[in-house]
């Protein structure tokens, strides 16, 4: 559990970067998958988080196996747990469980936020940083 503490903890320091499209670098703005690359770095990972595909009309299964290479699956309902939700047809977007809700990248509000409770969307599945990365 304290990897995904400490998970949590690099994704609510990431709350208000700003939001860009493919963005990897909080210096720079990050999308969904940002997010969970900042934070897993954020708590020692040194892996590489699944990239090449489009969140916008992507195939959830071929997104979930990505993750499954690099990370262990999860419940999505530990503190830390990456999160893979279907936010709208063909539309995929990534999260950071924290202690009541998530931190995801936001791109109506154009920034990274902590959104309380159990969001509204179908989860499609979850992972955890729990070994080496």
């Amino acid at each position: 559990m304290a990897r995904g503490v400490a998970v949590a903890a690099a994704a609510r320091a990431l709350v208000g970067v700003r939001f860009r499209l493919h963005g990897r670098d909080p210096a720079h703005g990050l999308d969904c998958i940002g997010v969970i690359a900042a934070a897993l770095r954020g708590a020692g990972w040194r892996g590489t988080v699944p990239s090449g595909y489009p969140l916008r009309g992507g195939d959830p299964a071929q997104v979930a196996a990505r993750f499954d290479r690099v990370l262990a699956r999860g419940d999505g309902a530990a503190t830390g747990d990456v999160l893979l939700f279907a936010t709208g047809p063909a539309q995929l977007h990534g999260a950071v469980r924290v202690a009541g809700g998530i931190v995801h990248a936001d791109a109506a509000l154009r920034r990274v936020v902590e959104r309380p409770g159990r969001p509204d969307w179908p989860l499609l599945g979850a992972w955890r940083y729990e070994g080496e990365g």
